[in-house]
């Protein structure tokens, strides 16, 4: 690890550690660095915003695409201090960095009550199967708009 990107991991710890310490949200922080300079960074602000999406890669992601006036993240690094919960990776692979550089792990998070296998466990099942119940109700109309969307000529594929 360059100095460089210590620089920058470390200040994902900081505010990982100023989220927790001013009641945002849980502990962890994230950064995110294009061109040898940070474009985006947040703590997790649940607790705050009474937001459960408001993780703090979530956070950072949207600061960084505001920045960049972009909604991918093309070239750039994500600084987190804690691997990515299962909400947060899908988040980070739509926006698409080049990669992901984290501190602790899941098993950290686990340790201290942040504990996602759940989620992960529940991916797997079938839809109905899930603690919470995901019903298909196929509707004619809905696949209307997805046949619209795929003969709309002006579109941004993303």
């Amino acid at each position: 690890m360059t100095k460089d990107e210590e620089k920058f991991l470390h200040r994902a710890i900081e505010l990982s550690r100023q989220g927790m310490q001013n009641h945002k949200g849980g502990p962890f922080g994230c950064v995110i660095v294009k061109d040898g300079q940070i474009i985006g960074e947040g703590c997790n602000e649940v607790l705050q915003e009474n937001d459960p999406t408001a993780h703090a890669e979530v956070v950072a992601i949207r600061n960084a695409c505001k920045n960049l006036g972009s909604f991918q993240l093309t070239d750039c690094d994500v600084y987190s201090s804690c691997e990515p919960c299962p909400m947060c990776l899908g988040a980070i692979y739509w926006a698409r960095p080049r990669r992901v550089i984290f501190a602790n792990t899941k098993g950290d998070a686990a340790a201290i009550n942040f504990d996602d296998q759940f989620i992960y466990d529940e991916i797997e099942k079938e839809s109905i199967q899930r603690v919470i119940p995901f019903i298909h109700f196929p509707q004619q109309s809905a696949l209307d708009v997805f046949r619209d969307w795929m003969d709309k000529e002006e579109k941004l594929v993303y």
